[in-house]
């Protein structure tokens, strides 16, 4: 097998095809040949425009029939002046989507002018709720612990798992977890065969409808979730490049084969990955990509069958340089509905996520890349809808091995099966999101109630701990960097004992710990990291039986000696509010007077 590095120079991973060129080779002290690649910066336009989707509104003959539908779109395009001007101009009706949706195509692609007058053609209609184009969007990569796998380049390789600085402190989490039992679907250029990866997979679906981009004979979607090469040779399609195998990159991240001796780790290496394909060829179209969220959570879309099993989580490294339109997040709130939660990459163009999607949809979590200093990487997107960061790779400003996320990949430059399985280092946020996702399903995997997306997305933000170095104020990158300790230690079960001294709970602002029990004089640590300028932070304890003491103190565990604040009623409602709240670390203990169970605990701030 060979080791392949990959280098995000910019906004390569909205490409739709990463150029790479090799630019060296060496060998590693285990003889393992190293590949080095560079990505170039993605086109900031899109390609011209020859599928639309039109959403029709409920109760109109359009959306009962298709053939309405496309007739409907016909017209419109006869309106619009473009039959006219382009002899022998057809339309097609592609498919209905999970939303309601429909997919309209033209066999020629549209300028920029033509597409403006058939998108006001088709809004003038008053049948028709929606329309957009049918855009495509691109792969945004390529751009001490006490539990060690025993997989030979985990710790040489891998510091997004064990640097104390900039890595995740993954190895503290699997101590507790390893996502056993959870579903993660990864939405990308599907995956190639690997030894090191797919035991843990499902049977996945290939949602690429166009034989152009999917590189299949057929434009139908259909079983299975194998990469066939998203290489492009021909420069009047898109960006000539060479395959990424980006895909099979992420999932290894999600849910590599660990402790089995060989290669590399995954972080969530208990779940399963669902691959979805819905990148190849100059990337994907946004129907596709719709679709596929709809489902890989569980939902139903017209001709595909039923997913046997849902994801708990779906991460989307990918995206494109416009706003969030309606199929895409109506896709994001069925999958949210259907309880999954969404992890998508911030993109890679060191501008605003703002103007991005799926960043700037509601309802993700949209996740930056961050360095081995813990710094912001220079090529990653920023802004009030980034809400935290993960292990992204700086590239060549870290240097060897600590530039890049290290995970299973193929060698070929093109086809897989002319390629052999290998491991290789990416930089990108397609890099950082399936941390989160990967953290997300260990919490997932531990948790006794699985948490709402909206609870898991407060949780991360809480425990992410705080950047080591200075972001500048105006490219934020949420709360801080990825902590799986912290993420899974809120689903643990409290701690009791002489060793909670030095073992409290991380408390998620807003987020009540329930189920809280203890014995007469047992003793419940927990911990909240209270932000710089907040205000108004108040402690309590309720419900539940028996009789507690609530304790607090600043920076430092308290005890039933030692402690700022303190409450003590009969029964198990007690309310510590602090006179004046500091930025840092805020211990809280439960002490039992009596003998609790079923007892909540919560910290409030504003």
């Amino acid at each position: 097998m060979t080791l392949r590095l990959s280098t995000c120079l910019g906004a390569c991973a909205l490409a739709a095809a990463v150029s790479l060129s090799f630019v060296g080779m060496r060998a590693t002290a285990a003889g393992v040949a190293v590949r080095v690649q560079d990505a170039k910066p993605a086109p900031t336009q899109q390609a011209p425009q020859r599928r639309f989707i039109v959403r029709y509104r409920t109760g109109t003959l359009q959306r009962s029939s298709t053939t309405a539908a496309l007739d409907a779109a016909r017209a419109a395009v006869v309106r619009s002046g473009i039959a006219a001007s382009i002899p022998g101009l057809t339309v097609r009706h592609v498919r209905r989507m999970g939303s309601g949706a429909d997919v309209i195509a033209l066999s020629r692609s549209l300028d920029s002018a033509a597409t403006a007058s058939l998108l006001s053609a088709l809004a003038s209609d008053p049948n028709v709720a929606s329309v957009t184009p049918d855009r495509r969007l691109y792969h945004t990569g390529i751009a001490a612990p006490t539990m060690l796998p025993n997989d030979p380049l985990s710790q040489q390789y891998q510091w997004h798992f064990y640097n104390s600085v900039g890595g995740i402190k993954a190895p503290a989490a699997w101590d507790s977890a390893t996502g056993t039992g959870v579903v993660v679907a990864v939405l990308d250029t599907g995956v190639t065969d690997h030894p090191d990866l797919s035991p843990n997979l499902l049977q996945g679906y290939d949602f690429i409808s166009d034989a152009f981009i999917s590189r299949r004979a057929t434009d139908e979607r259909v079983p299975g979730a194998h990469d066939y090469g998203d290489w492009n040779d021909d420069f009047t399609q898109c960006e000539m490049s060479n395959s990424s195998f980006h895909g099979t990159h992420t999932a290894g991240t999600v849910a590599e084969v660990s402790n089995n001796g060989i290669g590399l780790a995954g972080v969530a290496h208990g779940a399963k990955v669902l691959p979805v394909r819905v990148l190849g060829r100059c990337g994907g179209y946004t129907s596709d990509i719709a679709d596929a969220i709809v489902w890989a959570s569980g939902g139903t879309v017209p001709g595909v069958p039923a997913n046997a099993n849902p994801a708990e989580v779906i991460n989307m490294s990918l995206g494109g340089q416009f706003l969030c339109e309606e199929s895409m997040q109506s896709a994001i709130d069925t999958a949210v509905a259907n309880g999954t939660t969404v992890v998508v990459s911030a993109g890679n163009s060191n501008a605003n996520a703002s103007e991005f999607s799926p960043a700037s949809c509601n309802n993700v979590i949209t996740v930056g890349a961050s360095r081995i200093t813990g710094g912001k990487a220079f090529y990653s997107n920023f802004g009030k809808k980034v809400d935290l960061s993960a292990p992204g790779g700086g590239g060549g400003q870290d240097g060897g091995a600590a530039g890049y996320v290290w995970q299973t990949l193929n060698d070929s430059a093109t086809a897989p099966e002319l390629g052999s399985p290998a491991y290789g280092g990416m930089a990108g946020t397609s890099m950082a999101a399936p941390h989160v996702a990967a953290v997300a399903a260990l919490v997932q995997g531990k948790a006794s109630t699985p948490l709402t997306p909206a609870q898991m997305e407060t949780m991360l933000k809480a425990t992410a701990r705080r950047f080591p170095v200075t972001i500048p104020t105006n490219q934020p990158m949420g709360t801080g960097i990825l902590d799986a300790k912290a993420a899974v230690a809120t689903v643990l079960p409290p701690c009791q004992g002489p060793d909670c001294e030095t073992a409290a709970r991380p408390l998620v602002n807003k987020t009540p710990a329930k189920g809280l029990s203890g014995a007469a004089n047992a003793q419940l640590s927990y911990v909240i990291d209270v932000p710089i300028g907040a205000s108004a932070l108040s402690f309590m304890t309720y419900g539940g039986t028996g009789d507690v003491t609530l304790l607090v103190r600043y920076a430092q565990v308290p005890t039933t000696t030692a402690y700022d604040l303190s409450s003590v009623h009969a029964g198990n409602n007690e309310t510590i509010r602090v006179p004046v709240t500091r930025g840092g670390l805020y211990y809280v203990k439960v002490v039992g007077a009596k003998a609790f169970t079923a007892v909540t605990l919560e910290a409030r701030h504003n």
